[in-house]
């Protein structure tokens, strides 16, 4: 037995090392094909190759040598599901349901947005980034982090670096986490909000995902108990109607005003999703709905790797483009270090973490599920990453320019803008741009920043060239939206309900009552100002005359790529306490990657002279311009002028207190390494199971 995914027991050594050894080879040579096929588009169908073989080799021996060397992973404890068993938070699992959850938790915009976005650098260093960076970096991440929780009750990344690391580092990465926690779940629901305002199909079908959602927790809890198959096969069958229906509210004139909603409109009802998602019971909403999106997502992928392998699309996009030298109209900066941050939650997230220190510890029955679904999930959500680049770059370079640009850099008209990219060496027309708007069922699809409406493009065209063809674009189009919106709202639900247990961890401090999780009380309160805090931030993002996300997703990625150095260096410190120093490089390497990145990022967009790239040169050039501009349009740059100077000292502030906190660990590294300090772990004692062997 190699692994739940990789099962070749009974199959003699010979065949299985020939087996592994053609996977390797077939891996390498597709890896050699992206890397260097030069003066003519190369075949989508080299992506699936390289990404499928890395990761069964990835999955079979690393994370194996993680499992058994590093960690020591032990079906003999009893987890914290069943221990403290209560029916709300701490609930025994399948595993199956368990990596359902967890992969739809983790896999927001990320995968999905980052890899779009920085397709504007070519398809090469995003392709090449997703798919090493998650090997090595984001599944080690993931997976030690959750095994390390695991093993503490399912306590917070804050918990336990003021447990292992220090008192006051603890307490600086509480505060830390929080404060990205806020920045995170503010820009994921700005993604959702840009993508369905003014889309009454977009907004009613994902708007019918909740009450399905709901009835699927009632199905297996009340109605027909363990019944997963039976109520998955439900949920999509509805999931599916509603994407058609869609299309009806869409069509009639009554219904399409209902859900024809503004920005404004849009982001309030996004914070009463987020606060109740964190209020209701696990079993009621997070979970069903989770693990009904976790299907969506992967057969919505699963289907696109087998809709590439049909249609074999071409790769339009060069393997480097123009924009390297950092002048991109997406967003500016080079490939070092922005790549880096822009592609966060495919290849490394240190959101990824909360969810492994938060919900996820506390529904694992064994601690060897840990593997599947800490090393498993994230292997999944690279691959979404990689199929998002295709789609992306599979586009025609000059559509996909057109959506992802400003109006401010290509112009508010399909004319303007088709002049201003042809200019650019990727030539389209007008006719093209409308044709296409028309046939996936919008107005326009110009200036749709933020890379969901792009990728939903690319998914339809590649969806529709298997089944349906152009008069099936907009259904499969509307589908691809709906798809990305569950991504994100997952992310957002559960990451809300990660934050209300950290407020509660704090509160608990001043009044022990308000950090039981169990306390309805505390429950709404906590959950109203971790609701409070991100709403604030996406109501301001909305109010953005540039739309938020060019203020707002770089500071995504310098805040998330932060938080998984701090995941990283308490993961580093449990090993060396627990005797693995050996093995630290595992968790050491990726984090002084990671640092390294994140701080080149964060000087550079507070303190670069180019007010494309910098918060503080673009605040200094708005200022000096104030003073000329029309009375309507002065509220609009005070505005831009406060965000970017907002952005800097939230930039500056994560900084300041992530130096602290390696500081602080390296002090304890020190102390450990040359034995000034008794290395103590806080791990529960080992309580021996009381279940029979569980199998899912």
């Amino acid at each position: 037995m190699v692994g739940p995914w990789v099962n070749l027991a009974g199959v003699p050594r010979l065949l299985r090392v020939v087996l592994w050894i053609t996977v390797a080879l077939l891996g390498a040579g597709a890896l050699a094909a992206i890397a260097f096929t030069r003066g003519e588009p190369v075949s989508a169908i080299w992506f699936v190759l390289a990404a499928a073989c890395s990761y069964l080799l990835a999955y079979r021996f690393y994370s194996a040598f993680l499992a058994a060397r590093v960690l020591g992973l032990d079906d003999t404890r009893a987890t914290p599901a069943e221990r403290l068993d209560d029916g709300r938070d701490f609930c025994p699992t399948s595993k199956w349901v368990v990596i359902g959850h967890h992969f739809a938790a983790i896999a927001g915009p990320g995968p999905l947005v980052g890899p779009t976005l920085a397709a504007q650098f070519g398809y090469l260093p995003g392709t090449l980034w997703l798919i090493l960076g998650a090997v090595l970096g984001g599944c080690v991440q993931d997976f030690v982090i959750l095994f390390c929780s695991l093993r503490r009750n399912g306590k917070s990344l804050g918990q336990m670096a003021r447990e292992e690391v220090s008192r006051r580092g603890g307490m600086i990465a509480i505060v830390s986490v929080l404060a990205i926690m806020i920045i995170l779940l503010a820009v994921v629901a700005l993604v959702v909000v840009n993508a369905l305002k003014d889309s009454p199909w977009a907004a009613s079908t994902l708007f019918m995902t909740i009450p399905i959602a709901m009835l699927m927790g009632v199905y297996m809890r009340f109605w027909r108990p363990g019944r997963v198959l039976e109520a998955s096969i439900l949920g999509f069958a509805l999931v599916l109607f509603a994407v058609v229906a869609g299309q009806w509210v869409a069509d009639a004139p009554q219904w399409a005003k209902v859900f024809t909603l503004t920005g404004p409109a849009l982001a309030i009802a996004v914070i009463i999703y987020g606060f109740a998602a964190s209020a209701l019971p696990v079993w009621l909403l997070l979970a069903p709905r989770d693990y009904l999106s976790a299907f969506i997502k992967v057969g919505a992928i699963l289907a696109l790797a087998g809709g590439i392998l049909i249609v074999r699309p071409a790769i339009l996009m060069p393997p480097l483009t123009r924009f390297v030298d950092g002048t991109g109209p997406v967003f500016a900066g080079k490939i070092f270090p922005f790549c880096f941050i822009t592609i966060a939650c495919g290849a490394v997230s240190g959101f990824h973490a909360l969810i492994a220190s938060g919900t996820t510890p506390k529904l694992l029955m064994r601690e060897g599920h840990a593997r599947l679904v800490g090393y498993g999930a994230m292997l999944m959500e690279s691959f979404v990453g990689v199929m998002a680049m295709v789609a992306a770059c599979a586009l025609h370079p000059g559509v996909y320019f057109a959506i992802n640009s400003p109006a401010g850099i290509v112009g508010a008209s399909v004319e303007k803008a088709a002049a201003t990219i042809s200019a650019w060496g990727f030539p389209v027309d007008a006719a093209t741009l409308e044709g296409l708007a028309a046939r996936v069922g919008e107005h326009t699809l110009l200036n749709r920043t933020g890379g969901a409406p792009s990728l939903a493009v690319g998914m339809a065209q590649i969806f529709s060239g298997t089944i349906g063809g152009d008069r099936l674009l907009g259904i499969w189009y509307h589908f691809a939206i709906m798809f990305e919106a569950l991504f994100i709202l997952t992310v957002l639900d559960a990451g809300t309900r990660v934050g209300r247990f950290m407020i509660q961890e704090l509160l608990g401090h001043v009044y022990a009552p308000l950090g039981r999780t169990s306390w309805y009380p505390s429950v709404l309160l906590t959950s109203g100002l971790i609701v409070g805090g991100w709403g604030y931030f996406l109501y301001q993002g909305v109010r953005d005359p540039l739309g938020g996300i060019n203020s707002l997703w770089p500071l995504f990625g310098i805040s998330n790529q932060l938080l998984s150095a701090v995941a990283l260096v308490v993961a580093t410190t449990i090993l060396l306490k627990m005797g693995r120093g050996r093995w630290a490089w595992v968790t050491l390497a990726p984090m002084a990657w990671l640092v390294t990145v994140t701080m080149t990022a964060s000087y550079q967009k507070i303190f670069h002279p180019d007010p494309r790239i910098g918060f503080l040169a673009q605040a200094r050039v708005l200022g000096e311009q104030i003073a000329g501009l029309p009375p309507d349009k002065v509220a609009q740059a005070e505005r831009l002028i406060f965000n970017n100077r907002l952005d800097a000292a939230v930039t500056a502030l994560f900084v300041v207190l992530i130096v602290i906190l390696i500081a602080e660990a390296l002090y304890e590294w020190y102390r450990i390494v040359s034995g000034r300090k008794v290395a103590v772990l806080q791990e529960t004692p080992h309580v021996p199971t009381q279940w029979a062997e569980v199998g899912g």
